[in-house]
Formats: C-alpha cells, sequence, structure tokens
C-alpha cells in the first residue's frame, strides 16, 4: 500500500469531492479514482456509499479515515525528523576521550561545532585507549582518540598527532636538573603508571624491555591528576606526554627522555562496519579539518 493512496483518501474525505480534492493535489479527477478504486480493491472493503448523490463513508471507509489519519501524521512526523536529522537540527555523537589526553585544542573544536550545530548534543566518555577501542567496535560510542596503532581491521582512523613521553620527576628528585634522562638510568626507579586499559602502559614497559628491564611499577591509576599527585609526594617517577607536562604544576618536573625516546601518536577512530549518523560523519569531517589547523601550526 502507497501512503499516497491513504493520503488521496483523507483529501477526498476532507473536501468530500473527488474534483475538489483532484484539483487541490494537481492531479486529474480519473486519476485519484483510480488511485481510491485500487485502495478499496486491495483492502477488499468499499470506502464509500456509491448509491447516494453525496459521497458517504462506510463503517470500513470511517474507520480506515481514522486510523489513514494516524499513518499520515506518523509519516509526516517522520519526514520532519528525518529532515531535522539530515539538515544536522538534531543528533547525539558518542566520543571517548582518553584521560591523559591533553584535550585543550579538542574542546575548543566541540564548543565550535556546538556554535553551527546547537541542536547536537554530545556525551564524552574518559577511558584508556583498549576500552575505547572496544566500545567504538561494539557500537557503544561513535568516535574515539586512542594511541596508535589500531586494528585495521575493524576501525578507520585520523592520525592527528605525534610527541614524546617526558620523565615526571619531584623537584627535588637527582634527575630534576638534567636536561634528559637516558632510559636506562630509570631501571631502579619506582613508576607510577596508567592501568592496563591505557596502551601507554604497555608502550612504556616495551621500551623499558628493549633497555633491559622491567620497570618496578609500584601503583596504577587512571586518573593523570592522581598521577601527579603521587609524583609530588615523593612515591614514585611517572612518564607523561609533552602537551601534558606543559601544564603541570610546580611540585613537580618534567625531563626529556632519551635513548629511546618513547612517543604516542594520537588518532580518531571509527567502525568499518557500523553505522554512522549524519551528525557524527558532520562531527568527523569538521573535526579533522580543525585537528589538521590546529596541529600544523604547532
Amino acid at each position: 500500500m502507497d501512503i499516497k493512496h491513504l493520503q488521496y483518501f483523507i483529501e477526498v474525505t476532507r473536501f468530500n469531492s473527488f474534483s475538489r480534492a483532484a484539483e487541490h493535489l494537481f492531479i486529474t479527477q480519473p486519476t485519484i479514482s483510480k488511485m481510491i478504486k485500487n485502495l478499496e480493491t486491495e483492502l477488499g472493503v468499499a470506502l464509500f456509499d456509491r448509491s447516494r448523490k453525496q459521497l458517504v463513508l462506510t463503517d470500513a471507509g470511517k474507520t480506515i479515515l481514522e486510523q489513514a489519519k494516524l499513518i499520515d501524521k506518523a509519516f509526516k512526523n517522520l519526514e520532519m525528523e528525518l529532515d531535522n536529522l539530515t539538515g544536522l537540527k538534531k543528533g547525539h555523537i558518542r566520543i571517548g576521550l582518553p584521560p591523559i589526553f591533553n584535550a585543550h585544542i579538542f574542546l575548543k573544536i566541540v564548543g565550535a561545532f556546538h556554535e553551527k550545530y546547537p541542536g547536537i548534543t554530545f556525551q564524552l566518555v574518559e577511558d584508556g585507549s583498549k576500552k575505547i577501542e572496544e566500545d567504538v567496535a561494539n557500537n557503544l560510542l561513535d568516535i574515539g582518540v586512542i594511541v596508535l596503532p589500531t586494528k585495521s581491521d575493524l576501525f578507520e582512523h585520523f592520525p592527528f598527532m605525534v610527541e614524546d613521553l617526558k620523565l615526571l620527576i619531584h623537584p627535588s628528585h637527582p634527575f630534576a636538573e638534567r636536561e634528559e634522562v637516558h632510559l636506562v638510568e630509570l631501571a631502579k626507579e619506582s613508576f607510577i603508571l596508567f592501568n592496563k586499559d591505557f596502551v601507554l602502559n604497555d608502550r612504556i614497559i616495551s621500551s623499558c624491555n628493549s633497555k633491559g628491564f622491567t620497570p618496578h611499577i609500584i601503583s596504577e591509576s587512571s586518573q593523570r591528576s592522581f598521577i601527579e599527585e603521587m609524583v609530588a609526594s615523593k612515591l614514585g617517577v611517572s612518564l607523561l606526554p609533552e602537551s601534558v607536562c606543559d601544564h603541570l604544576n610546580g611540585d613537580v618536573k618534567a625531563v626529556r627522555v632519551a635513548n629511546p625516546s618513547i612517543s604516542w601518536n594520537l588518532a580518531l577512530i571509527w567502525s568499518k562496519h557500523h553505522y554512522l549518523s549524519y551528525a557524527a560523519k558532520e562531527w568527523l569531517n569538521f573535526t579533522k579539518e580543525k585537528l589538521t589547523k590546529a596541529y600544523r601550526k604547532e
């Protein structure tokens, strides 16, 4: 059944005339008469009592008219909702962010997007890269910020930033006055790292192993601020991205790590296998452009 059959039926009853309804719909009277006849055939009932001079609905016609109006209203609501979605007047985007990530530029981009599309809402979830990848793969998040490498069979990705990690220490630490520290010199240090949901944890342990030692980890956390506080309390040392170290308080100090340096590469990821909404696609294009400009300037 075509929705137009029901809409034409509604118009005939509204004007109580085939000819006036046809004129209003800019079609011929034979066309609308044929459509109503086809509708009656499909439903197996007569909609009008044709034994009278005026158009009179049958009992079946009255019942079908009532339902046709509901269907027509629902269809128009559907069209309006689709217009809102495709016109980006509404929508919802779920984004995963690692708490270690200095999100200043990123949040400015979200703010600029919100100014352009105020009807689109956001859900921002903080988690480690492993959990973010899992949630994007399971369609619990639309887009995530993760540390590369990622699973190319599951995700599309857009790298936007590469930077080195720095050693985070208390100002009274013997290395505090050094310009750089070789990684092997940290073999006897106590480490405070992010927990195992973070790829950074694996990256640091792997780099230490490559220099012949396994880091002595005394604590793990999911909160950057808590790690900073533990270092400030002389509980151990940590390794954090350079952009994060640029915004630390005076209770800790950051020193460059060499031989080898440890880097991380941040990227946006989205699933190759799940539907991405109009709002999420637009946000992705908007953000890729802004991130490219922001980090090229830097």
